[in-house]
Formats: structure tokens, sequence, C-alpha cells
């Protein structure tokens, strides 16, 4: 198989804070040593985060604190990560722009599809932050639509503590096995929990192919995207 031009990375904000609250720099420096790996191989690549290390809008909303809001939080978390990745991408000499899907221009552009395709095209790696800038959508959704409207050719779901899609959830069953392939359809039969039903919704109708893989150990990133069989490939067929 050969590997991929143009790439959505999509990490959990759980990966920026190392399990705790916040963000654990050293961290963000070893995710930015991946990203620059794989922009140095000449692969345009896009990421989006997650903001979990900091805010969890559902979360928030069972402690009573209003869901839209706990939302609009949740994204503004987002952001605090998409600055810290793209400060240690530049320290790595890496070109990067943040792009927010809430105007905030005295850190980040506006979310313009056409400019993160240029900026892609001019060997930048481009960190779409503040989610969709809407409540209620999950940045795994953000991913799915980010990847289609940029134009890239799959999405790379980098988990912790697992690494692919399993027939079973691997912490309960020992007799899960992990899937080398599976398609869309055959996944929401089997009710596998591969992302959040929207996105996998988005990518099933579009035809986006998902790879799901473990972060570890490092250099994970640069072999999906060149094509080695790593984690689980989800696709329409």
């Amino acid at each position: 198989m050969t590997g991929y031009k143009r790439v959505l990375l999509k990490l959990s904000g759980e990966v920026f804070g190392g399990g705790k609250v916040g963000v654990d720099p050293d961290v963000v420096q070893a995710i930015a040593r991946e990203i620059a790996s794989v922009s140095s191989a000449g692969v345009q690549i896009a990421v989006v985060t997650g903001g979990g290390n900091f805010f969890r809008g559902a979360e928030l909303q069972q402690r009573g604190i209003d869901r839209v809001r706990a939302d609009y939080m949740g994204m503004l978390g987002i952001v605090m990560n998409c600055l810290a990745l793209q400060d240690f991408l530049e320290k790595l000499g890496v070109d990067t722009r943040v792009q927010t899907a809430i105007t905030m221009g005295q850190v980040a552009e506006p979310y313009i599809p056409r400019r993160a395709i240029r900026h892609m095209e001019k060997g930048r790696v481009v960190i779409f932050g503040a989610g969709m800038g809407m409540p209620f959508f999950s940045t795994d959704t953000v991913a799915a639509q980010r990847a289609l409207e940029t134009k890239c050719e799959v999405v790379l779901m980098g988990k912790n503590g697992v690494d692919g899609v399993y027939t079973a959830d691997p912490k309960l069953d020992p007799t899960a096995t992990k899937l080398e392939h599976i398609t869309f359809n055959d996944a929401l039969q089997q009710g596998l929990k591969v992302a959040d039903a929207t996105a996998f919704a988005l990518c099933m109708e579009n035809k986006m192919p998902m790879i799901v893989f473990g972060m570890e150990p490092e250099g994970n990133i640069l072999r999906a995207v060149q094509g080695d069989r790593i984690g689980t490939l989800v696709s329409a067929d």
C-alpha cells in the first residue's frame, strides 16, 4: 500500500494532558516531533485536537453548567491545546497556522478552507481549533468535516491506550481480537465504538477512509501516513 499525500490527524485532548488536567509540555513536544517528521517527509498534514484535558461539555452539564456555555468553554480549551502544539512545532522549524472556528484574531486565523488548503500546499501544518464553533458537535465530527472540506485523503484517529478497533472492549473482554480492516457498515452493525456517530456517518457517506491506531510507540503517525499496516483501516468497502 502506498502512502498518503494529504492527511488529517485527530488527537484527543487527553493526549495533551498526559491523563491530567492541563497541558503536559513533554507530551506536546513529543507529538510535535512526530508531526514534524510527517511534514518533513513531504506529506501535507492538518490536525484537529480535542479539549477534554481542560473541559468536557457533557460532563460540565451534569454538574449544573448550561450545555451550550459548557461546550463553548470546551472550544476555548481546544484553542489552548492548538497554541501549545503550534509553539512546539515552530520551535522545530515547522511553519504552522492555527485556524479557529470562533474568531480570535490576535491568536489565530479564522477557519477558511481554501486558505487552509493553500497553507498545506506550501508545506505548512494547519491546526484547526475551537471545534466546529457550535455547541453539540464532537471533535470527531469536526475532524471528519475538516478532512472532507480540505480534500484530505484519510482521517487518522490517534488513540491513547488502544492500538486499533477490537471485536469487543479489550479491557473488559480478554477474547477480544484486533481487526486489521472493517467496513463502516460492519462496524455499525456490530456496535463497535470507533468514533462519534455523526463523524462516522460523514465518513461513510463520503467514502472517507479512517485509520484508528495507537500513539505508542513514537513514529506511529509517520508509519500510518506511509501506508504501513498499523491499527485498523475503516473504509466504505
